[in-house]
């Protein structure tokens, strides 16, 4: 069941359940800090939960982390479900590229959520979330160079995706939210050419 809140207005909001607020609460710590960093009693702290509780909803840190992939997959299909209102492929490829430009800010402070996640994992050897977390954007993504009639579809997609996290890593590292603006740009101007 849910907790309520009243909100300033006086009125009764729901609040998200304790799992959700530990999902996201480890979605967020897990990108700041990176996953071995980050400790069950900071999620619980940050999500407003007792560290008890933690484990009625998941057995162990890793179960948690499952749960955080789960939940940036959901996010990466959301993302890619909104773009299907452009009329074009090209036009959906730039709207995901204007959408990851606008989030430089957050990528010069913490790097990329999906990426340096991936990262993580697969030096954990769970290379199979990792790989959950790349597939789904590189298939989206070919599928868009494939309807623009692309018989290369598979290579302008790895190369699309290299292109944005090599940048989003170059972002954090100098902590230069520009960089991936003109990125986006320049990818936009590619796009266009193809």
């Amino acid at each position: 069941m849910s907790d309520l809140r009243s909100s300033d207005s006086g009125t009764t909001a729901t609040r998200p359940g304790k799992r959700e607020r530990l999902v996201r609460a480890a979605s967020e710590l897990v990108h700041r800090q990176g996953v071995e960093k980050t400790t069950l009693a900071e999620i619980a702290e940050a999500a407003e939960v007792p560290l008890g509780n933690v484990y009625y909803y998941f057995k162990t840190k890793d179960a948690l982390i499952d749960a955080v992939v789960d939940a940036q997959v959901q996010g990466i299909e959301e993302t890619i479900a909104s773009l299907g209102r452009h009329r074009t492929p090209k036009g959906r490829l730039k709207a995901l590229i204007r959408g990851l430009a606008d989030q430089g800010d957050v990528i010069a402070l913490y790097g990329c959520p999906h990426g340096t996640l991936c990262s993580e994992l697969e030096k954990q050897q769970d290379d199979h979330a990792a790989t959950r977390l790349m597939a789904i954007p590189l298939g989206w993504t070919e599928e868009q160079f494939r309807l623009m009639g692309r018989k290369d579809a598979r290579e302008l997609a790895v190369q699309f995706l290299m292109s944005y996290q090599g940048t989003a890593v170059l972002t954090h590292v100098l902590r230069d939210p520009a960089l991936l603006s003109d990125e986006g740009r320049r990818l936009e101007r590619w796009i266009d050419a193809l």
